[in-house]
């Protein structure tokens, strides 16, 4: 096996992680650091030096793309015998190998059972949209929480529906799928942890195939992948996981940076490398993300730009959201006519209702955009099928008629998951496009022609890049515009109060700032109020932090932060080591008086708790002194 070429153009770091062919590898990758290189580039040179024969590893991801990118690359590299797989597709590979009677016709979707299970709901909880219903189901099973266990585990969640009906769609998606004889992608994964669990001979079988494991993506690892992962190794310790806890952003889907971070702990001999150095960004976007790291807590990474220097981050406060729109498309065109193609710019919003906005507004000017379209989405699409029909005069009425009978209310409730609120906001434009449209002579066909012409992308694959913030992670953009930067939008409406999910929001905000290459362009309005993260960028003054968030970070918390620094600094090792901050909200919280109590913690392992375990008491114990004694 050839090695030429396998460690150019590497920096320090990554040549490190690529050397360290044995035992298990932690990767820290910030943004654009390279960590793609870095895997694909060691899992090669664990091949070249004959660690493992390519036929003995196994590399998995979370995305089709990925895997065949990854593929490719260790092609290129000389390493073509790689398994590189997801997750799911992992799976179903041993289930045909091992056990092919365990397994059923695949769902493609959970949506064509969930739609007709809703449909037999009381309203208006029939109109709630499928795709909600399935993203709740997928939260549940992602956490191995099944229907008999649901209620008893929401906690303080809130699920799309009330419990109790939630769980009757949970139990009745079920058994029909039972009745069926189908799995689902949940279901991949179940089968085969349960496969190996039971399955001592099929377990042995997998384990003398693969030797080496290489985990891309760490950080969206949830429960069911991390026992499934736990298996596959069997107690053995050649894993290599790459991820950023910076950019864990699927928490809803029972995603959970922990397991990244814990990895230093569960395995004591780790190597742990930090990559700092980016590949995509001009320094003036680096330092401008990089005034978020004290809020982001984790393993402290700060990105180093490796390009020339740039163009300042712009900000632009306009008079409302129509100013706001205008502004966007004539920086664009602007742009454009500078001769930066379309297809270089992103418009990166937080959810699917408030791209169609931005959707309308290219659309008038003629810009071509790709990435969303009302067109493509259920609402609509139902909606324009039926007002084709609609007569002259009653174009309005007629249009607000056809969205009630879709569940669509003028003032819709506060907490709602991101597809129902768009499908509403669809609907609610429509209807309002509608009264505009009704003073003429318009009939429902020619409603629908107008309505086309407006939202048409036009061009498939061409024009700019109108994307989630969640969709926009892993990718990249000469110039990317952020507009909206208010509260109820990021954080959005849905965030509670609660510390992990603004932690979430923010870490999501952070995503789509490093997406930038040259140009950033960050946009609010005077009559919103500007988003919290703005004040920790320093860009607006810092709004007082309400009750809500204190009460989020319990009293003990920064006693035990303040002794957690110095710890660290002490054993010369990155904070996290010692302990994570949701750990240290956990410890606050609940105020262990003994080390039995704090063994209990979740986050406080036992060589945590042999490690630190009296400091820690020590620090509550001083916290729960009187004033007098303190003084004394």
């Amino acid at each position: 096996m050839r090695t030429q070429g396998i460690l150019d153009g590497l920096n320090p770091e990554q040549k490190r992680a690529v050397l360290q062919t044995r035992g298990t590898v932690c990767i820290l990758a910030g943004a654009g650091s390279g960590k793609t290189t870095t895997i694909t580039r060691r899992i090669a040179w664990q091949v070249a030096s004959g660690a493992f024969p390519a036929e003995r590893i196994l590399a998995v991801t979370f995305t089709d793309k990925a895997a065949t990118e990854m593929r490719s690359r260790l092609k290129t590299l000389g390493a073509d015998g790689v398994a590189a797989r997801t997750f799911h597709a992992a799976a179903l590979g041993q289930l045909r190998w091992l056990a092919p009677g365990r397994l059923g016709e695949i769902l493609p979707s959970k949506g064509l059972i969930v739609r007709r299970i809703a449909n037999c709901l009381p309203r208006p909880h029939c109109f709630r949209h499928a795709s909600d219903l399935a993203g709740e189901i997928e939260r549940a099973k992602n956490r191995r929480i099944s229907p008999a266990n649901y209620l008893e585990t929401l906690g303080e969640h809130q699920p799309p529906l009330p419990p109790d009906l939630m769980l009757r769609v949970y139990e009745t998606y079920e058994r029909e799928k039972r009745e069926a004889d189908m799995i689902d992608f949940e279901d991949l994964l179940e089968l085969a942890i349960r496969l190996f669990e039971e399955d001592e001979q099929a377990a042995a079988l997998f384990r003398e195939r693969y030797h080496a494991f290489t985990v891309d993506e760490y950080q969206d690892v949830n429960l069911l992948q991390q026992t499934l992962l736990d298996l596959w190794l069997g107690g053995r310790e050649e894993l290599c996981a790459v991820g950023d806890d910076y950019q864990a952003i699927y928490g809803f889907t029972g995603a959970t940076p922990d397991y990244l971070l814990a990895l230093p702990e569960r395995f004591v001999r780790a190597t742990v490398v930090t990559l700092e150095s980016n590949y995509r960004s001009t320094a003036q976007v680096l330092e401008l993300a990089n005034r978020l790291i004290p809020k982001l807590g984790g393993a402290v990474k700060s990105l180093r730009a490796t390009r020339e220097s740039g163009i300042e981050p712009e900000r632009h406060v306009l008079a409302n959201p129509a100013e706001e729109k205008k502004y966007l498309v004539e920086r664009i065109a602007a742009l454009a006519r500078e001769g930066l193609a379309f297809e270089e710019m992103a418009v990166l919003v937080r959810s699917n209702a408030r791209a169609a906005d931005f959707e309308e507004a290219l659309a008038e000017a003629e810009i071509p955009f790709q990435g969303s379209s009302l067109l493509e989405r259920e609402a609509a699409r139902y909606l324009l099928r039926r007002a084709a029909s609609l007569g002259t005069g009653e174009l309005a009425s007629g249009v607000r008629r056809i969205a009630h009978a879709q569940g669509w209310v003028e003032t819709p409730p506060k907490r709602l998951g991101d597809r129902e609120m768009t499908r509403l906001a669809d609907l609610g434009r429509l209807v309002r496009l509608a009264k505009e449209l009704a003073g003429g002579e318009l009939d429902g066909t020619g409603y629908v022609a107008e309505i086309r012409r407006r939202f048409d992308p036009r061009a498939a694959g061409r024009g700019v890049h109108l994307l989630t913030y969640h969709r926009a992670k892993g990718l990249e953009f000469t110039v990317v515009f952020l507009p909206r930067l208010e509260e109820k939008e990021i954080p959005c409406a849905l965030s509670s109060s609660k510390h992990e999910e603004l932690a979430e929001e923010r870490r999501l905000f952070y995503v789509g700032l490093t997406r930038a290459k040259d140009r950033l362009f960050l946009s609010w309005t005077e009559k919103a109020r500007p988003s919290r993260f703005l004040g920790e960028l320093g860009l607006v003054e810092a709004r007082p932090m309400a009750l809500a968030d204190i009460e989020s970070r319990p009293a003990g918390f920064e006693p035990l932060r303040a002794w957690r620094r110095s710890r660290a600094q002490e054993d010369g090792v990155p904070a996290f080591h010692v302990f994570s901050n949701r750990a240290l909200v956990e410890i606050a919280s609940t105020r262990p008086g003994s080390l039995a109590e704090l063994a209990e913690v979740r986050g406080v392992g036992p060589q945590k708790l042999e490690r630190y375990g009296e400091e820690v008491l020590a620090v509550l114990s001083s916290e729960d002194r009187p004033l007098e004694d303190v003084s004394a």
